[in-house]
């Protein structure tokens, strides 16, 4: 296994968990530890919200299973090339609106704040984690049977950094490329 720094260059000092963390592709198709997945759960259990209304639901789908299966089949075609052997796939949904039909508008964010939660916790655990955009939400959504007032955001996929060298070609260059961001004159408006 061909081992490569994703140590991300940053122009400060953060904590080294952040610094580390990074969207692997490869993974070691293998069972997920419980233990560390609840921690990653817990994490995102106790992450803020708006009025803590906690909106987010997660369908925590692990390997061998039919809702992995299901997770899997919602999947864009090149998610599909590398997401089944993750340990767990993790369809993020966002309530948007309450049981009473009151719309919730901070819904997305504060799911996005329980995601982030939970990954960096699975990254402190050793764990890796991709979160991706790529997949048919309405499929998913029927699939498992949600009301429309939950809506599918992301599905995440989580487990043990796998080998690289493992990957189609186009992944691995990916795998390996220099992470970069932009700086933060691009992103700040004021300070």
């Amino acid at each position: 296994m061909t081992i490569v720094d994703r140590t991300a260059p940053t122009d400060h000092d953060i904590l080294d968990v952040l610094q580390a963390r990074w969207s692997p592709r490869a993974y070691e198709p293998v069972a997920i530890d419980e233990e560390l997945l609840s921690k990653a759960l817990e994490a995102a259990r106790w992450s803020p919200s708006a009025y803590n209304a906690q909106p987010w639901r997660f369908v925590v789908a692990r390997r061998g299973t039919e809702a992995f299966d299901r997770v899997v089949g919602s999947l864009a075609e090149f998610n599909q090339q590398w997401a089944p052997n993750a340990s767990v796939l993790i369809l993020a949904i966002a309530e948007t609106e309450n049981a009473e039909g009151r719309a919730n508008p901070t819904a997305v964010y504060d799911l996005g704040q329980a995601v982030a939660h939970l990954t960096i916790q699975a990254h402190a655990d050793g764990l890796v984690v991709h979160q991706m955009s790529g997949f048919d939400a309405a499929a998913a959504s029927e699939s498992f049977g949600l009301e429309a007032r939950f809506a599918p955001v992301t599905v995440i996929a989580l487990g043990t950094l796998g080998d690289a060298d493992a990957l189609a070609e186009m992944l691995r260059e990916a795998e390996r490329a220099p992470r970069a961001r932009k700086a933060l004159s691009e992103i700040v408006i004021a300070a």
